[in-house]
């Protein structure tokens, strides 16, 4: 399972870069995204009906991972265990990142700078 984070959905709204191929690619393919992803990008769009529709769109052609409790867990694991290293990564990227784990997805991401902190979690950052 491929679990798209919210900048690289960011990015294929955009049409920015090699990414919009990938993803283009992987919504043919069951990409699914998090419910903290899906907050994220609608958050975003809060204020223009424009990106509130393109965002409506994207959404409803991907699966949305809820968070559920065994989820929630995994999430708090992160953040603790991250937090005792003096390297947190935020709520939001720890939630996203708990899901990933316990489904033992794959994250397709460009912040590696957060998310190869977490040794359990499989990154795809390569739009190949």
């Amino acid at each position: 399972m491929i679990v798209a984070d919210t900048d690289v959905l960011i990015d294929y709204l955009r049409g920015e870069g090699e990414q919009v191929e990938r993803i283009a690619f992987e919504l043919q393919h069951g990409l699914r995204t998090t419910v903290v992803s899906a907050f994220e990008l609608w958050a975003g769009a809060i204020g223009s009906a424009k990106r509130e529709r393109a965002v409506d769109t994207l959404l409803a052609a991907l699966t949305i991972v809820p968070l559920d409790g065994e989820d929630a867990r995994a999430a708090a694991g992160v953040r603790r265990d991250l937090e005792r290293a003096g390297r947190s990564i935020g709520m939001a990227d720890s939630l996203i990142a708990g899901i990933c784990v316990r489904h033992g997805a794959v994250l397709l991401t460009r912040n590696k700078d957060h998310f190869e902190r977490i040794p359990n979690l499989r990154l795809s950052g390569r739009y190949e």
